[in-house]
């Protein structure tokens, strides 16, 4: 859960600063958010959330 909750708010504020620089538009932004939130209900949440927790276990073993 702590994971999952760090992440959100991780690409949250990159967001936050792609759309204030505008690298991002608003259009692509919904398009992303709406991205992840389906992808959340696919089957291919279970595996990317394993492959997410692996990665950060690797970097804080560095």
């Amino acid at each position: 859960m702590a994971i999952t909750v760090s992440l959100v708010a991780f690409f949250g504020l990159v967001l936050f600063f792609l759309l204030r620089s505008r690298t991002l538009g608003a259009g692509a932004a919904f398009i992303a958010a709406g991205f992840g939130f389906f992808l959340a209900s696919t089957g291919a949440a279970k595996p990317i959330n394993t492959l997410a927790a692996s990665l950060i276990e690797t970097v804080s073993n560095l």
